[in-house]
């Protein structure tokens, strides 16, 4: 029995840089920044260090109805919006509900309900802890909240790889849909966590950016002058489906999605391994599965946080995979201009490959002042062409716990 092609039929997404899909994608080709100084009174009232971050341009309970935000953490919030606007560019499929599936994910979950709970404990008591805290907080609940509000009951599954989830959320449900478990599955990944507590404990391990003084040019990888990440936050969705059953219904595609790779370190709760073993694994596992080499990769869409380590510990891992070719294919950083979503990034950057090959353009890197020699991908300030032939492109997500996801697309 041949296996399924997997189809791209819908995309989704509030951003930093944009209120929807196409909004971002334009905005990110243009070489816009969502980076921005926080204007909250928590962040003078707990002196925090880093006074900056990529906040979504639009927030998700100002799209949503009030009755439906009430009940959802910010986190789901973003999710839903996402996904409806993914829903309705894929058409709408009409599929049976036991042959539609969620695979969502989340780094870290409703942490702005979670702690929001505690503040109302400790200075009113239980009483005045709303029941819906558990609903709202627990990781689950934006996986759970989409297969309710789309009737998905083939499985509602939920990812939580820190940096790396939402793309091992696109890889599971490119397997599910191979082994005949769905025919539409809507994946992505979403985060909200831009809080003084995410924000202290990210600042304490120097793992952030401290330009407050210019945050838009904040995130810069690949740049020698890097000095860490800027957080971020929204969702991304990609209405995932049987080429098959897309064909079926006339739906326009996107894109193939053609391999996945999901690998562990086994290193370090917080490093990547500095030698990239379990990287490396990952984007051999997704190019075996696409029955590719590396001659055929076209477009790279690296992690590439802007932190001083995780750059060149990328391109060793995949200087390892595809050798000398590496310094050869168009790379873009997109964290430059969105920031870290954490674990909505790979959601995220997974759209951006996809109409990156669409519409055969590299998006800039912005903020690159002196490459750093130990990164020297073919990575430019400025838009690359991709060319007219046939397009194989990788996104590459790395995560806390050493997590490792890979996914690849191509142009159909």
């Amino acid at each position: 029995m041949s296996t399924p092609r997997i189809v791209v039929t819908g995309i989704g997404a509030t951003s930093p840089i944009g209120a929807t899909a196409q909004e971002s994608w334009d905005a990110l080709l243009d070489g816009a920044s969502g980076a921005r100084t926080l204007e909250y009174d928590w962040v003078e009232k707990y002196q925090l260090p880093v006074t900056f971050a990529a906040q979504a341009k639009v927030r998700p309970d100002t799209v949503l109805p009030r009755p439906v935000s009430k009940r959802l953490d910010p986190a789901s919030q973003f999710a839903m919006v996402a996904a409806q606007e993914a829903w309705e560019d894929a058409g709408s499929p009409e599929v049976a509900p036991e042959r539609l599936g969620v695979d969502f994910a989340t780094g870290i979950g409703g942490v702005w309900t979670l702690l929001d709970a505690w503040d109302v404990l400790r200075e009113k008591g239980p009483r005045r802890v709303m029941p819906m805290t558990v609903p709202m907080l627990m990781p689950n609940a934006a996986a759970g909240n989409l297969s309710l509000h789309f009737g998905a009951r083939a499985y509602a599954r939920t990812v939580a790889s820190a940096c790396a989830s939402s793309t091992e959320s696109i890889v599971n449900a490119v397997e599910h849909l191979r082994a005949g478990l769905a025919d539409v599955v809507i994946a992505g990944g979403t985060e909200s966590a831009i809080h003084p507590i995410t924000i202290a404990s990210f600042a304490s391990m120097q793992a952030l950016s401290r330009r407050n003084d210019d945050p838009a040019t904040a995130s810069r990888p690949g740049s020698i002058d890097r000095d860490g990440f800027v957080m971020g936050e929204g969702a991304a969705v990609l209405i995932l489906e049987t080429e098959e059953h897309a064909r079926a219904r006339g739906a326009k595609i996107y894109a193939a999605v053609v391999g996945g790779g999901v690998t562990a370190d086994s290193y370090h709760i917080t490093a990547n391994d500095p030698e990239g073993h379990g990287a490396a694994r990952a984007v051999e596992m997704a190019l075996a599965m696409a029955d590719a080499s590396p001659a055929d990769i076209t477009h790279i869409n690296a992690h590439a946080t802007s932190t001083p380590v995780g750059d060149p510990n990328e391109y060793q891992a995949l200087k390892a995979v595809l050798g000398d070719r590496v310094d050869e294919i168009p790379v873009s950083a997109t964290k430059a201009s969105t920031g870290h979503l954490l674990g909505g990034t790979g959601a995220l950057e997974a759209m951006f490959t996809i109409l990156a090959i669409r519409d055969r353009v590299a998006p800039p890197t912005i903020n690159i002042t002196t490459q750093d020699p130990e990164v020297p991908f073919r990575i430019s300030g400025e838009k690359q062409a991709l060319g007219s032939g046939p397009q194989l492109a990788i996104s590459n997500s790395f995560g806390f716990g050493g997590h490792n996801a890979v996914a690849a697309f191509t142009t159909v």
